[in-house]
């Protein structure tokens, strides 16, 4: 039996606790998505997790259609992601990356260029852009060459997040993001060998890791996924049927730990009647399991304490319980978040919420 607040191993991360913040969309960089000085009070103020898994960090412009949100494939980003680290860092925590490519849920208003999934689609959704919100567009779909070059994007992705101080990365392969779009069947039409049968569907997240791994080692490197519901447009019929073998392949290449982000019928984002696949996944993944979405403190210490995950990761209650680690562990009330403040660009609803007694 496991306790959720004692250490663990994640892969070459040595975790202090089994509580590991979730990614958390905040747009707090600037208009050319570079960190800035607020987000380095922000990610220290929230150290106390046992890792830090930061907002979805787009590996290139063509890639993040989100206004604000942060990049990692300039210099000038590296350079201004360094503070974040160290900050993190000095407070005694440790965090990594996740590296994100939103495929068709990015707007080309957004990135200047057109958008691309693994098949000419469009989900039914307006997204974020900088004037406020637009209907989706319809992506093109990627050709084998120029998959070859996101994946190199992901390794060049990655090494940059060394260089910038971060001590491994998380491959966002989940919430109906591009590599998802890959994986399900009712967004991934191609009839070469990156669609159709589910070995053809996580092809392209095998040849994404592998590069990871070869540029930082697999140790360093971890995945999120989201085998069950509907998560933006992105749905498959039968998920054991492509996630189990993904999240066998994953175990096979040896990566630090792995995520599951699965929702239930009354989920805070998304609801679902598909059960969760963990306990398969549980049989085939052999590192550290992490488990997402709406766990309460008592779900979370018995999660842990019955073998079903090896820790669990929480999002919106980290927004504003800096101190939530500390919350959780001497069972204290959590302070509620403000909605209206998640991605606006200033300091309210983001460093302000104080810890508790404060």
């Amino acid at each position: 039996m496991s306790d959720l607040f004692s250490p663990i191993q994640l892969g070459a991360i040595e975790a202090k606790n089994r509580i590991l913040m979730a990614p958390l969309t905040r747009a707090r960089a600037t208009r050319e998505h570079v960190p800035t000085p607020m987000m380095v009070e922000y990610y220290a103020q929230r150290a106390e997790a046992g890792l830090i898994i930061s907002e979805g960090v787009g590996i290139s412009r063509q890639g993040l259609g989100w206004p604000h949100s942060p990049g990692i494939w300039s210099d000038e980003q590296v350079e201004k992601w360094r503070p974040v680290t160290q900050a993190v860092h000095e407070k005694g925590g440790k965090i990594v990356a996740q590296l994100w490519h939103m495929g068709r849920m990015a707007h080309s208003a957004v990135t200047g260029q057109p958008i691309v999934s693994s098949s000419a689609t469009r989900v039914d959704m307006k997204l974020h852009i900088h004037a406020g919100k637009e209907d989706a567009e319809t992506a093109r779909a990627l050709t084998i060459a120029e998959i070859a070059q996101i994946v190199e994007d992901y390794g060049v992705a990655a090494r940059n997040a060394m260089q910038a101080g971060f001590d491994g990365i998380q491959i966002h392969s989940a919430n109906g993001y591009l590599l998802d779009q890959f994986l399900r069947s009712n967004s991934n039409f191609r009839d070469d060998e990156y669609g159709g049968a589910p070995e053809n569907r996580i092809r392209f997240l095998k040849e994404a890791t592998a590069r990871i791994i070869k540029e930082i080692g697999a140790a360093r490197t971890s995945v999120r996924l989201s085998p069950n519901g509907d998560t933006q447009g992105c749905f498959e019929p039968d998920p054991e049927s492509v996630f189990v073998p993904a999240a066998k392949m994953l175990s096979d290449l040896g990566i630090g730990f792995l995520e599951l982000r699965e929702i239930g019928p009354e989920g805070t984002y998304g609801s679902t009647d598909q059960p969760k696949i963990h306990d398969a996944i549980r049989k085939v993944f052999n590192g550290p399991l992490i488990l997402n979405s709406d766990y309460t403190r008592s779900q979370a210490i018995e999660t842990v304490a019955n073998g079903t995950a090896d820790g669990i990761a929480f999002g919106r209650p980290f927004i504003s319980n800096p101190d939530l680690v500390t919350r959780l562990q001497k069972d204290l009330p959590l302070a509620p978040w403000n909605i209206k403040t998640f991605y606006t660009q200033t300091e309210e609803g983001y460093t302000d919420y104080p810890t508790y007694g404060k």
